[in-house]
């Protein structure tokens, strides 16, 4: 992971959230639910999401029930949310607006 990580104050945060539609800061960490067309569709998505995430050594807390994918992302090492939650949360919209 990233060590050396700093977390974020809430100012930082709600500058950060600005400019990620959809994530929202919930209990501590980005959030947000991502929804498809269909259970295909969205396992395809976390099946890109996970090839990123393993890239980046950062992984997503998520679920999957049949179209829905709802994502938190914190930096356990680091105790909250860091830039690292933002770059896979920005990467994460661009792969569902890509879809």
């Amino acid at each position: 992971m990233t060590g050396a990580a700093r977390t974020l104050d809430n100012a930082a945060v709600a500058a950060r959230l600005a400019g990620l539609p959809g994530w929202a800061l919930r209990a501590g960490k980005l959030h947000r639910r991502f929804v498809f067309d269909d259970f295909a569709a969205a396992f395809g998505f976390m099946a890109s999401v996970a090839l990123v995430a393993e890239r980046m050594k950062h992984h997503p807390e998520w679920a999957n029930v049949y179209n829905q994918v709802e994502v938190d992302l914190v930096t356990h090492d680091a105790g909250g949310v860091t830039e690292l939650d933002f770059a896979l949360a920005a990467r994460m919209s661009a792969l569902f607006s890509r879809r």
